[in-house]
């Protein structure tokens, strides 16, 4: 046989003052800081970024800029440093090109000028490498295909990755020609496709 089970009741536990449950108003501050902190944790954000959390939060406006201002004078926002950043974890990784990581800076919030000086740190002969590099890969997959197909594909590559035409076409050019035992014969140019 079993014992009979008693129910054991539990006293009721004092409200603990601390917990943001149990206040009556909350602060409306004290959370939209520990919304950017939580932003911020693990990766840098753009100003911009944070405003858009802070506005799909529904932190009043007055509040989120207060705040984004007092975050940029101790330096937790920096949108030139994130520029930095942005551009040195993006161009060598995924060989992004001027123009595409123009435009990433720009969906970022990112100001122009401040976007502008962050790229012109970009050494061009390094952007060329990278796109070089690119097109070595790629040309390993091309193989079974004619120098113009390889050709297309490989500008259209390029091109997705921001790079002008003139660019992609001498950057692929020189691939073939390198890759192709007898030149460059069968290349097309630019105004043939």
């Amino acid at each position: 046989m079993s014992k009979p089970t008693r129910s054991r009741r539990s006293k009721p536990r004092p409200a603990d003052p601390a917990d943001p449950k149990n206040d009556p108003e909350p602060d409306h501050e004290a959370i939209a800081r520990k919304i950017l902190l939580d932003a911020l944790t693990g990766q840098a954000r753009s100003r911009k970024e944070l405003a858009d959390k802070l506005e799909k939060k529904e932190v009043p406006a007055a509040l989120a800029t207060r705040l984004l201002d007092r975050f940029e004078e101790v330096g937790l926002i920096d949108d030139e440093a994130f520029a930095k950043a942005w551009i040195a974890s993006r161009q060598p990784g995924k060989g992004l090109a001027r123009r595409a990581l123009a435009q990433e800076l720009r969906r970022k919030g990112i100001d122009d000028e401040v976007a502008r000086d962050a790229l012109d740190e970009i050494d061009p002969d390094d952007e060329r490498e990278a796109g070089r590099r690119m097109v070595r890969r790629k040309l390993r997959s091309l193989e079974r295909f004619d120098d113009q197909t390889k050709t297309r594909r490989l500008v259209g590559m390029l091109a997705r990755k921001g790079y002008g035409a003139g660019v992609a076409f001498s950057i692929v050019r020189e691939e073939l020609a390198l890759a192709d035992d007898d030149g460059a014969d069968g290349l097309v140019s630019e105004s043939d496709l």
